[in-house]
């Protein structure tokens, strides 16, 4: 068989592309022939055209090479061999020098600009905050962070984290938004390298915030992560304080020796089961917490007042017109709300809410109190309740546990899930703990399914908690939303064919995702990666405050609540919140704010007002609820 010609072109090319790759004397080479190959025909042209040009071609060759000479800085002297080789040989080296010289300072240049690029310069800032790690919940506590910096000076965060450093600062700017007079810093590298950590200075920061990322040994990477940090601050004489989350309460401990003994570690599984708990158990619970959490309203401060040392706790109630006393730190134990008659010793710190640090100031409200619009009838009293859980994920088992510690006699759980056996062998495993009072159901099917919800009676149960499901390995992070989205949706047209609103406490991952859930507006919403970027935020400004929320989001201490407001005033009666304070004293609790069923569908608080003055007074509805500090 005749083997097939291959063309000249192609072969002209085939040839032409392995000369190049030769390396820089090859392509120096060409550029010498293609440079000549254009120069030297228009030199003689130019020589040959001009009217004044030598009579001799000698003369004519010559003025040709001059010209060339001048066109590539080749010196272009003319005479003997001699001089004309020594005249190449200096317009060489000069070429020479002057292109390795440029080549350098471009090379300099490139190499500095890349280095800033991907964020290897180390930070020179003083009392800044650090924050290591990448997920979700950076947009949160970056946003709070700089909310919290936004009176001060030369506020700055840094963020480290191993990914790229333009990425990082697009999508910051874009979810975070202004940072005002803060500057927001970020570095690439993995956190786990001490050499890497010293990046962001953390020996002269304020604070450091490690996150857990969005991976299955995300608990691993923060443990290796403060680990990496203690050593990065080896040597050095002081140790800012550090604030980390870890997802498995297995983690707690090595993470806690990690961060040493002045830091904070969180359980954001843990803490999310809790406030979901919380907030099936009275919806509207989110809101509050939220409002309490964010920097943009009001927030817990601890405050020194010698002028009440001695006094009853229930006489500091009443003792401020615009800020709420929830309880005494003595020492590093937080008393919330103690019984009224506890006396403030001299070294007590109070607990307050209050708009800022310097907002909590005295003035007596007994004289706003008006007694005869406090009700005197007994609080409403506890039934058991029945609660229907939609799907099943690793916080599904914390929740369980939850509504077993504080259900009451009587009380049920009904779980929908897929029937696939990893979901099977934990709720069996969660419904082999035992309890008396809790009754838990497994029901088979697809919480997305249309038939799966007509099965059930959804609206003969207290609250409804919808989930979603463990994303997948190869999955993105928020992608449990799709379909808690979808169930969603199918229970708002069950609500829109019955015209009757369901209790339903949604989890989503993704903050983004709030506005496109079909909800009522009695519906609560937990975005577990944003309470949790809260709860670091505010203890990253005062540690002191971590054994106040660890009081407040226990399963079985003080907690915010959320109460009928006919326990503590005459419905339809227009009272002063400062009444509201003196009724909710007298049955040992500590009212902060109040929930107005009015404004739950209009108002952007969805009726949430927390820390109210005193002295407001408004006309209290049967549907009111207040919000106190207490238990159940």
């Amino acid at each position: 068989m005749a083997q097939r010609r291959t063309p000249f072109g192609a072969r002209a090319r085939y040839w032409f592309d392995s000369t190049l790759t030769r390396g820089a004397s090859a392509l120096v080479g060409w550029m010498a022939l293609l440079c000549l190959a254009v120069v030297v025909p228009a030199s003689a042209v130019l020589v040959w055209t001009d009217p004044d040009a030598p009579a001799s071609p000698a003369d004519r060759l010559a003025e040709v090479w001059h010209l060339t000479g001048e066109t590539l800085r080749l010196g272009g002297a003319t005479g003997p061999p001699l001089r004309v080789t020594m005249s190449v040989l200096l317009a060489l080296v000069a070429l020479l020098y002057v292109s390795t010289l440029v080549g350098l300072i471009t090379t300099a240049l490139t190499d500095r600009l890349t280095a800033l690029r991907r964020g290897r310069s180390t930070v020179l800032e003083h009392g800044h905050a650090v924050v290591l790690g990448w997920s979700e919940q950076v947009f949160t506590v970056v946003s709070e962070l700089v909310a919290a910096g936004a009176n001060q000076p030369r506020a700055a965060v840094a963020v480290l984290a191993d990914r790229d450093k333009t990425e990082m600062e697009e999508a910051l700017s874009t979810k975070v938004g202004p940072v005002g007079r803060t500057r927001l810093i970020c570095r690439s590298g993995p956190t786990t390298d001490p050499s890497v950590l010293t990046l962001t200075s953390p020996a002269t920061a304020g604070v450091v915030l490690v996150l857990p990322h969005d991976e299955p040994d995300a608990d691993a990477e923060v443990v290796k992560t403060l680990l990496a940090l203690r050593a990065a601050l080896a040597g050095e004489g002081t140790r800012p304080p550090v604030v980390a989350a870890v997802r498995d309460d297995r983690y707690r401990l090595a993470a806690s020796l990690a961060a040493g003994p002045d830091g904070v570690v969180l359980e954001s599984d843990t803490v999310t089961a809790r406030l979901i708990v919380q907030a099936a158990r009275r919806p509207g619970l989110s809101l509050v917490h939220q409002e309490l959490l964010d920097f943009a309203g009001d927030e817990f401060y601890l405050i020194t007042e010698p002028a009440l040392a001695g006094l009853p706790f229930g006489d500091a109630l009443l003792s401020y017109p615009t800020s709420s006393v929830v309880g005494i730190m003595r020492g590093a134990t937080p008393l919330l709300n103690p019984p009224p008659q506890t006396p403030i010793a001299p070294g007590d710190q109070l607990v307050v809410i209050s708009r800022d640090d310097d907002t909590a100031w005295l003035r007596d409200c007994a004289e706003s109190v008006e007694k005869a619009a406090m009700a005197s009838g007994p609080a409403t009293p506890a039934r058991p309740e029945r609660v229907l859980l939609l799907g099943w994920n690793r916080r599904a088992p914390l929740i369980v546990d939850q509504l077993r510690r504080r259900a009451r006699p009587g009380s049920a759980v009904d779980v929908v899930a897929d029937g696939d056996a990893a979901t099977v062998r934990q709720v069996s495993e969660t419904e082999a703990r035992g309890g008396t009072d809790l009754t838990l159901t497994l029901h088979h099917g697809d919480v997305t399914r249309p038939e799966t919800l007509r099965r059930l009676d959804v609206h003969s149960y207290d609250s409804l908690i919808v989930l979603g499901q463990d994303p997948a390995p190869e999955q993105p992070p928020d992608a449990p939303d799709n379909r808690t989205l979808v169930t969603l949706l199918l229970l708002r047209q069950m609500e829109e064919t019955t015209g009757r609103e369901l209790p339903v406490v949604t989890e989503l991952i993704d903050d983004r995702n709030r506005a496109l859930a079909p909800i009522g507006p009695g519906a609560d919403v937990i975005i577990s990666g944003k309470l949790i970027g809260l709860l670091m935020a505010q203890i990253s400004q005062n540690r002191h405050l971590a054994a106040v929320f660890e009081e407040l989001f226990s399963a079985d201490g003080t907690g915010v609540r959320l109460r009928p407001a006919g326990d503590y005033v005459l419905p339809g009666c227009e009272t002063t919140f400062a009444t509201v304070v003196a009724a909710a004293r007298q049955r040992g609790e500590c009212a902060i704010g109040y929930r107005s069923h009015d404004e739950a569908s209009t108002s952007p608080g969805y009726g949430v007002r927390i820390n109210p003055p005193k002295s407001e007074r408004r006309r209290w509805a049967a549907g009111d609820e207040v919000v106190v500090v207490g238990r159940d």
